[in-house]
C-alpha cells in the first residue's frame, strides 16, 4: 500500500499544501508537521520544500522571511490570490474525481 499511496499523495500533494496555506501562513516545517499529524507520517520533509518552490515559483504564494529563534530566518508562505484560484481549481478537479471513483467502488460492489 505504501508505493500506491506515494503515488496518489505525489499527485494531490500541492492541493494539500494549498490548503494548508488558506487556512493561514506557515513555514515549510509547519506544514510537514500538519501532514503527518493528519497521518502522512512517511512524508519526508525534503518533499515539501520542494514543492514550495515550485508553487512559489509558480506564483501562488507570497513569502516572507521571519527571523527565528534558531538560526536563519523562516522562509513564511502564504496564499494569495492566484492561490487561491489554484486551490478552487482543485477542490473542483478532486470533487469531480472523488465522485467518478466513489461511483466505480459503489458499482463494483454491487
Amino acid at each position: 500500500m505504501a508505493s500506491q499511496m506515494t503515488e496518489m499523495l505525489k499527485g494531490t500533494l500541492e492541493g494539500m499544501v494549498l490548503a494548508i496555506l488558506s487556512d493561514r501562513p506557515a513555514y515549510g516545517y509547519e506544514i510537514t508537521a500538519r501532514l503527518r499529524d493528519q497521518g502522512f507520517t512517511d512524508l519526508v520533509e525534503g518533499t515539501v520544500y520542494a514543492l514550495l518552490v515550485r508553487i512559489e515559483q509558480r506564483g501562488f504564494v507570497d513569502v516572507e522571511k521571519v527571523p527565528s529563534e534558531k538560526g536563519p530566518p523562516r522562509k513564511v508562505f502564504s496564499l494569495n490570490a492566484q492561490g487561491r484560484e489554484q486551490l478552487a481549481e482543485f477542490w473542483r478537479t478532486w470533487s469531480f474525481l472523488a465522485e467518478r471513483i466513489e461511483q466505480l467502488h459503489t458499482e463494483g460492489n454491487d
